[in-house]
């Protein structure tokens, strides 16, 4: 199985993309100009990394061929090695990893610790590669609608909330409809993947510890499916696969026929 995570000695030769994105803000590029790691293009998870806010949620996934328009307008050709990254902790980047991968891209790292655990030169501006010439098909990794992610800890699985616990309980709701989350999930914020900005070395023990096996039927779900895909990312480095539902917590709350559980 192909690596999840990169490190220094992964970045050269590969085609870097540089997703810098967090909610609320809209200044990812001009962070990206002011200093990038040196060949990276920007990738603008908006409007390229998802289609637009519909009844599926706030970042449905895109079409597959619009996928693989952006993707050769990122430079990247068959075979080719991506690293992608973002402010440090990989919750943006992650998205890009998982699309990529979800579009048959075999060999797709996150750069650990990102722009913020890099050590080596930046450069600024703006970097437009010469297109590509990838071939994208859909169906690399594993979706779940929301009728399969709610049905899933009743059939024996478990259904995974990588948002932060307080909108888990329902006690803050930032941007979208209703507060609380989806009856039977399980709390498992994106952020404890993190130790000190990079991946936890344990992993294993913290998917454990919430009753995750290798053989374990697991979804993830977050707010509109960005987070959710870090949180599959440190499954995958955990040895426990993993399904994104899109819609989240986005689709769900917007259905007002869909109950709502809060607390914890």
């Amino acid at each position: 199985m192909t690596p999840v995570l990169a490190g220094p000695d992964d970045v050269a030769g590969a085609v870097l993309l540089d997703v810098r994105w967090a909610l609320g803000r809209t200044d990812g590029h001009e962070q990206y100009l002011t200093g990038h790691l040196p060949g990276a293009v920007y990738v603008d998870l908006d409007t390229e990394l998802a289609a637009p806010p519909s009844a599926a949620g706030r970042h449905p996934l895109p079409a597959v061929e619009d996928l693989q328009a952006a993707a050769r307008r990122w430079g990247v050709s068959t075979g080719d090695r991506v690293v992608v990254y973002d402010a440090g902790p990989g919750t943006s980047a992650a998205r890009a990893w998982w699309l990529l991968r979800w579009g048959g891209v075999a060999d797709v790292r996150i750069l650990d610790g990102g722009l913020a655990g890099w050590t080596g030169p930046v450069e600024d501006g703006d970097v437009v590669p010469a297109p590509g010439d990838v071939v994208l098909t859909a169906g690399g990794m594993p979706v779940l609608t929301a009728d399969e992610a709610a049905g899933l800890p009743a059939a024996g699985g478990v259904l995974l909330d990588a948002r932060p616990g307080e909108r888990y309980r329902g006690e803050v709701e930032p941007v979208d409809p209703r507060a609380g989350h989806v009856p039977g999930a399980v709390s498992a914020p994106t952020t404890d993947n993190l130790a000190d900005g990079r991946f936890r070395d344990d992993l294993a023990d913290r998917f454990a510890a919430l009753g995750l096996t290798a053989d374990t039927r697991v979804g993830v779900y977050c707010g509109s499916g960005v987070t959710a895909a870090h949180e599959v990312a440190a499954l995958a480095v955990a040895g426990v696969e993993a399904a994104l539902w899109p819609g989240s917590w986005s689709e769900w709350s917007a259905d007002p026929v869909r109950p709502v559980a809060t607390g914890a």
